[in-house]
């Protein structure tokens, strides 16, 4: 991957010094959390639809019987750290990435007439505090809507290269374009109805919302590699093979087989290694966010 002469984002923040790594997805362990659904969210969810061509009613989250209206309630907030610029390579190409988010979000929100609200990164070793709670590496990357940050431990990249068997940086750099994923979602509305939909239905049917959550983020992350090498010539060869590598290495059925010798569909959550790799595949060939739409009757 051509990273090294792309921009870099000036909203990283590395507490990788900080004692315990600032005292703390992909994975598991993601807790949803933000505003309930008010006059606001309607608002976003139907502009939203109509700019981006998503259904409001999938937006709204009327999809397994989720819809009605509460009071807005206001988002927890974590401490702001200031914005720093890595100085080691690693810390670079993640500040890279997230600027060539920045780039192709912004550009689609623009386009589209809205405008882009840019995620803080956090980069941490071990555990750290977050508006969800307190972040551990063993959770792997997530995305907090609480404070409407992304928090990585670089160790999991170790992970990914040597027990999930998907080396490579464009491989990395997919793991953040999907949690930048979630962060678009929740600029959207869609993700504060993921969260009251928890408490409305099963969870088996809750399961299988959480899956089309994931593989639209994962489709969203076939977007930015779709534009970014548009604009900056990011590919080499092998650069789509990494990313669908490691699509297919973090499917639930992968990582159930391998963690437990089999594998409990009712309990997927992020979905198989064949859709993610079809979600990302989607993102990358089309560009668009309304070929995203996996909330769509039978569209996973």
């Amino acid at each position: 991957m051509k990273w090294e002469n792309n921009r870099q984002s000036d909203q990283i923040e590395d507490r990788r010094s900080d004692p315990g790594g600032g005292m703390g997805g992909l994975g598991g362990g993601r807790r949803v959390g933000g505003r309930g659904i008010g006059l606001g969210t309607i608002a976003i969810a139907l502009v939203a639809g109509w700019i981006f061509g998503i259904n409001p009613m999938t937006i709204l989250g009327v999809l397994g019987g989720v819809g009605d209206m509460a009071a807005p309630t206001e988002q927890v907030q974590t401490p702001q750290g200031p914005a720093q610029a890595p100085t080691d390579d690693m810390g670079k190409f993640v500040a890279a990435v997230l600027g060539g988010t920045e780039d192709v979000w912004g550009q689609v929100f623009q386009q589209a007439g809205g405008n882009y609200q840019k995620p803080r990164l956090v980069l941490f070793r071990g555990a750290t505090p977050t508006a969800c709670g307190t972040g551990q590496s063993a959770m792997g990357p997530f995305y907090c809507p609480g404070d409407q940050k992304v928090y990585i431990d670089l160790s999991f990249y170790d992970t990914l290269r040597r027990q999930l068997g998907a080396p490579g940086d464009f491989a990395q750099a997919y793991v953040i374009a999907h949690e930048v994923g979630h962060h678009v979602q929740n600029l959207m509305g869609i993700t504060d109805q993921m969260e009251k939909a928890r408490a409305r239905v099963s969870e088996r049917e809750y399961n299988a919302l959480s899956v089309r959550l994931e593989l639209q983020a994962d489709c969203f992350a076939g977007i930015w590699a779709h534009h970014n090498q548009k604009s900056q010539s990011i590919l080499e060869p092998g650069d789509v093979e990494e990313a669908l590598n490691a699509a297919a290495a973090i499917g639930d059925d992968a990582l159930q087989r391998k963690s437990q010798g089999h594998v409990v569909p009712d309990s997927f959550t992020h979905g198989t290694s064949a859709q993610r790799q079809r979600w990302f595949n989607t993102g990358l060939q089309s560009g668009s966010v309304q070929s995203c739409d996996t909330f769509k009757q039978g569209s996973v």
